[in-house]
């Protein structure tokens, strides 16, 4: 019976987790992780969560305890990492992120002897990389993805000199550059890749640094209060983005254009959203850059340094188809899967390569809210960002995610008010389009 119960926690989390644009396909899998970072109570408390932030009044009266009791568990959960504790102006407020990008990452982004790293890396491994439906499901499902690619900036600049149309920096927008994102963010903390130092655990792990991957905001300051990252200045940060450049890795970050909470620097071979791209390019998992490397036939030899640093194996070698030459070889790029990140450019010792602008502009969503009302949407998931609990509506997240509604196209606000099943929806929604 004491199985059964625990059990029942851990399945009532799963459920929880679900509700998320992203969720965690359920598997023994993930009950095995589950029960490595949450204990069957805290398992069972946090499943009765809602998804907006709660402060400790808040999940006293939801778990019916004492504040002081719930506070405590609370501050427990985010010392670890599960939860994300932020000052609100109702005091600190406490928010479940969801698995990835969240609490998954977090558990490796620290060596630490609480909890048995070696046995989650590989639970981890056989969970995203072995069984699958998780990494099909986060990268896979819908048209909004969690994550884009930062383009290269120093390669982008090198292109400009032999562009014909009006200079490059017209085309760049701020938040397409990740330079932008470390100049203005208000907190910025870096911690161990959860990618690298899992590989690492599991003997897979390449060479590229591992202190490098950087959370911004609210999400770093918590993390650097509790030990999981630490305080990086601009100038760090910037020096930090160099280097990642110098070993060829890829900046992937959240996928919006305001108040970006985490970039990645990814290389091809441990991490997982380049995994994803390789196995599921054409299907779009994440969202590239507006530009793609165009090969200057002329100039490349076909040493083949692109394709070696290509992290998603978008470029290849094909006949140079040159009489003279029969055995001569020249790079060819497959553009359905490129990312657009502008390593290869940055490989090329015969200035062969550089980057051009992709015939259509890549959208990317303005915030988080934007982001994960879309996912939601093309997920089936929306009522879940509006109802607490299942039952009680929250106005306030109503009315922040009818504004979000109210702005998308008529394909997607039907399948919205589909979801909803919403007379009042409905009504909003047509006396928009009158």
């Amino acid at each position: 019976m004491a199985h059964a119960t625990a059990r029942g926690a851990y399945d009532a989390l799963t459920d929880r987790l679900n509700r998320f644009p992203q969720g965690a396909p359920p598997s023994d899998l993930l009950y095995r992780i589950l029960a490595l970072l949450f204990s069957e109570r805290e398992a069972g408390l946090v499943a009765q969560l809602p998804v907006k932030p709660v402060t400790a009044r808040r999940a006293a009266r939801i778990w019916g305890v004492r504040e002081a009791e719930a506070r405590d568990v609370l501050d427990g959960l985010a010392s670890r990492a599960i939860l994300i504790d932020v000052e609100g102006p109702d005091g600190t407020v406490y928010a479940l992120p969801p698995p990835m990008a969240g609490f998954f990452e977090f558990s490796m982004m620290r060596v630490r002897d609480d909890v048995d790293q070696h046995l989650l890396a590989e639970l981890f491994y056989q969970y995203i990389t072995v069984e699958d439906d998780f990494i099909t499901a986060l990268f896979t499902d819908g048209e909004t993805q969690l994550g884009r690619v930062f383009v290269n900036e120093p390669a982008l600049a090198e292109a400009r000199p032999r562009r014909t149309a009006a200079d490059d920096v017209l085309h760049v927008l701020d938040y397409e550059r990740a330079s932008e994102v470390i100049g203005t963010a208000r907190h910025m903390g870096v911690g161990l890749c959860y990618c690298r130092h899992k590989a690492e655990h599991v003997g897979r792990a390449c060479k590229a640094p591992q202190d490098i991957c950087m959370t911004f905001g609210g999400t770093a300051d918590s993390l650097i209060r509790h030990g999981y990252a630490r305080r990086v200045d601009r100038v760090e940060g910037m020096e930090l983005l160099a280097q990642a450049r110098e070993h060829r890795l890829v900046q992937f970050g959240e996928n919006v254009q305001r108040d970006v909470a985490f970039i990645c620097n990814c290389c091809g071979c441990c991490c997982e959203a380049m995994i994803a791209q390789r196995r599921f390019g054409r299907l779009n998992p994440i969202h590239t850059t507006n530009y793609l490397p165009a090969v200057d036939a002329a100039r490349c030899n076909g040493c083949a340094k692109c394709v070696d640093a290509c992290p998603v194996e978008a470029m290849t070698l094909v006949s140079a188809n040159d009489p003279a030459k029969p055995r001569k070889r020249r790079a060819e790029l497959d553009a359905s899967i490129c990312l657009g990140c502008g390593v290869c450019t940055r490989a090329c010792a015969v200035d062969g390569l550089h980057l051009e602008p992709r015939p259509e502009r890549v959208v990317t969503p303005v915030d988080t809210l934007h982001r994960t009302v879309l996912m939601a949407i093309e997920r089936g998931r929306l009522a879940d960002c509006i109802f607490d609990n299942r039952a009680l509506v929250s106005h306030r997240a109503m009315a922040a995610i009818l504004g979000v509604i109210l702005r998308l196209p008529p394909t997607k606000q039907v399948l919205a008010t589909q979801q909803m099943r919403s007379k009042y929806l409905v009504k909003i929604l047509e006396h928009v389009q009158v």
